[in-house]
C-alpha cells in the first residue's frame, strides 16, 4: 500500500512538471524565473520520490523505517519554495533581499536536518531534543515570513501584497502538518502507522508542492490578465 501511494505521488509531480512547462510557454507577465522554481521542484521531489517507489531511500532505524531520500527531496524543495514565496513577495520591488533570504533557507535547512537527525537517533531524549530543535527553527521561519518579508510585500500594490498573503498563509497552514505527522508517526509517540504517515505526508507533500505553486502562480496570471502586475 505504502508504494502504491509513493507512485500516485510520482504521477502527481509529473503532472505538475507538465502544467509548469506549459505555462511558461505562456507567461502570462509572471516572470520566467518563477515557472523555472515551479518546475525545479516536482522534478526534484518526483526524482527521490521514485527512488522510494522502487525500494530504495530507507533505512531500519529503532525498529521503524526511516525514508532518508524525504530528507533529501525536502532540504532542496523547502528552500525553493520559499524563494518562490520571496519572488511573490517582492515582485514589484527594486533589488534583492539576499540577506533575507539567506536566513529564510538558512533556518529552514536546520528544520529539515534536525528532522534527519531525530529519525536517525535510537535514544529517545535525543530525539525529541533534536524535533524541538526543529520546530524552534520552524517558528524562526515563520517569523521571517510573517514579519520582514511581509513587510516589504505590503510596500507592493495591493493586490500583490494580497497574494502574497494568501500564498504565506497556504504555505504555513500546509507546513504545520509536517512536524505534526512526524510527531504521532512511528518516529514520534507511534499513534499513526507507516502506511498512515505515508499517505499523509504524499497528500501533504502534494498539496504543499504543486497544489501551493498552483495557488501561487494562477493568482499572478489572473493579476497580469487584469493589468495589475508588471514584470520587473
Amino acid at each position: 500500500m505504502t508504494e502504491w501511494w509513493l507512485w500516485t505521488y510520482v504521477a502527481a509531480m509529473a503532472g505538475g512538471v507538465l502544467l509548469f512547462n506549459r505555462w511558461r510557454a505562456d507567461p502570462r507577465g509572471v516572470p520566467r524565473s518563477e515557472y523555472r522554481v515551479a518546475i525545479a521542484i516536482p522534478l526534484w521531489s518526483g526524482f527521490w520520490y521514485l527512488v522510494m517507489a522502487l525500494g530504495g531511500g530507507r533505512a531500519e532505524v529503532a525498529g521503524h523505517t526511516v525514508y532518508w531520500a524525504r530528507y533529501v527531496d525536502w532540504v532542496v524543495t523547502a528552500p525553493l519554495l520559499l524563494v518562490a514565496l520571496m519572488l511573490t513577495g517582492t515582485h514589484s520591488l527594486p533589488g534583492r533581499r539576499w540577506r533575507l533570504m539567506t536566513a529564510l533557507v538558512g533556518a529552514n535547512v536546520v528544520v529539515i536536518l534536525s528532522g534527519l537527525a531525530a529519525d536517525l537517533t535510537a535514544n529517545a531524549t535525543s530525539r525529541y531534543g533534536l524535533y524541538a530543535i526543529g520546530m524552534l527553527s520552524l517558528l524562526a521561519v515563520f517569523a521571517l515570513v510573517w514579519g520582514p518579508l511581509r513587510a516589504h510585500a505590503h510596500r507592493q500594490p495591493e493586490r500583490i501584497a494580497a497574494v502574497y498573503t494568501e500564498a504565506a498563509l497556504l504555505l504555513s497552514v500546509l507546513w504545520v502538518g509536517y512536524p505534526l505527522f512526524w510527531l504521532l508517526g512511528p518516529s514520534g509517540v507511534g499513534l499513526l502507522g507507516s502506511t498512515t504517515t505515508s499517505m499523509l505526508f504524499v497528500g501533504l507533500s502534494i498539496l504543499s508542492k504543486v497544489g501551493w505553486s498552483i495557488v501561487d502562480l494562477s493568482r499572478l496570471r489572473t493579476l497580469s490578465d487584469r493589468g495589475h502586475l508588471t514584470v520587473v
